[in-house]
């Protein structure tokens, strides 16, 4: 019985590749009380990995967090299957706006303390008791409304590229520092002002919009499906679009195009641009916004030294990081002091 995904990287990517099924990208999450995570894991896997489901799914006793893609021919089988859990029954499905072949390249679900970290411990907090979703023609009216506040409940990479307009986006680097952000600026407006919470599928500002609730909000609504489905249901309905940029994406398509509009800078030479890339050293990962420009004259490096690491010999480069790990730190990009930066003249 196989419980783990027995394929490298490439060799995955080639099986793709002369694949002819077209691959639908999707997520989807549910907060729930899992008893056995461990059992529940196996079962999953066994099913997902039998009609090829590829993607990154945590799993805890809270619930369960989703990203994945899977042939178009087996989306039935798939929704049937989810339909069989009790609590994953109609589970709303955020399909993706554009799909590629190679969005996951292995199948990982990973049994987790919470498939969203928040860091915080407190007993009397229950997750379910979330606000009240609103679609995207309910999220647009209520932003319209003099007393609401739009709360951008993603990091700082993510906002910066993209986000509602007007919201405030707390300048963080995980969900638990925004917890803490927004309750200290909005502690005198518990039962004034309208809480209009999003993110880009909804997790983030369900378990937001339960915890703010827990802390004696009173107005506490969220966007239902997220920056995703708002999009779509946008498109749809012909509604006025209050998004504008991009909408970063966890897997290897990296963003989604809500608006035109280009709202970033490379952070090398400054131009405009919007599109995060790894740095190439694997030492060093840095999660940063590159134009192409300085793709190719930096080689998608961050900065001089990690172009310098990457000219190497493939082995000195691996015993130059032996015993260092990637932290959070590669997602701090225009944060750092480390990326090499130009003027465009330079160029």
């Amino acid at each position: 019985m196989q419980l783990y995904n027995k394929l490298s990287a490439d060799e995955r990517s080639k099986i793709l590749e002369t694949s002819k099924l077209k691959r639908i990208t999707l997520s989807f999450y549910q907060y729930a009380h899992i008893i056995d995570p461990k059992k529940f894991r196996d079962s999953l896997f066994i099913f997902w990995n039998s009609i090829d489901v590829l993607g990154r799914i945590y799993i805890a006793k809270e619930g369960i967090n989703a990203q994945l893609s899977l042939p178009e021919i087996n989306i039935d089988k798939f929704t049937k299957h989810l339909n069989s859990v009790s609590f994953l029954k109609n589970v709303r499905l955020n399909i993706a706006l554009k799909h590629e072949t190679k969005s996951f390249l292995k199948l990982k679900i990973k049994v987790r303390n919470k498939i969203l970290a928040d860091g915080l411990n407190d007993k009397n907090f229950d997750v379910t008791k979330k606000g009240i979703h609103l679609n995207a023609k309910e999220f647009n009216n209520l932003m319209s409304d003099k007393d609401s506040i739009v709360l951008d409940m993603r990091n700082h990479y993510e906002s910066e590229i993209g986000h509602f307009k007007n919201a405030i986006c707390p300048d963080v680097d995980t969900f638990r520092d925004s917890l803490d952000v927004i309750e200290n600026k909005l502690k005198d407006n518990k039962e004034d002002k309208n809480l209009l919470m999003y993110c880009t599928g909804g997790i983030r500002c369900e378990k937001a919009s339960a915890y703010f609730k827990h802390k004696g909000f009173k107005n506490v609504y969220q966007l239902e499906g997220g920056i995703i489905e708002y999009a779509r249901q946008v498109k749809e309905q012909e509604l006025k679009n209050n998004f504008v940029g991009k909408n970063f994406v966890f897997d290897n398509r990296r963003v989604e195009k809500i608006s035109e509009e280009i709202i970033a800078q490379c952070h090398q030479c400054g131009a405009p641009f919007d599109v995060h890339t790894n740095c190439a050293n694997d030492a060093c990962h840095l999660l940063f916004i590159q134009c192409d420009k300085c793709k190719k004259k930096m080689k998608n490096c961050c900065s001089n030294k990690c172009l310098e690491i990457t000219q190497m010999p493939y082995l000195l480069q691996k015993e130059l990081r032996k015993g260092q790990k990637n932290s959070n730190d590669i997602f701090k990009k225009g944060r750092t002091n480390n990326i090499t930066t130009f003027n465009k003249n330079e160029l």
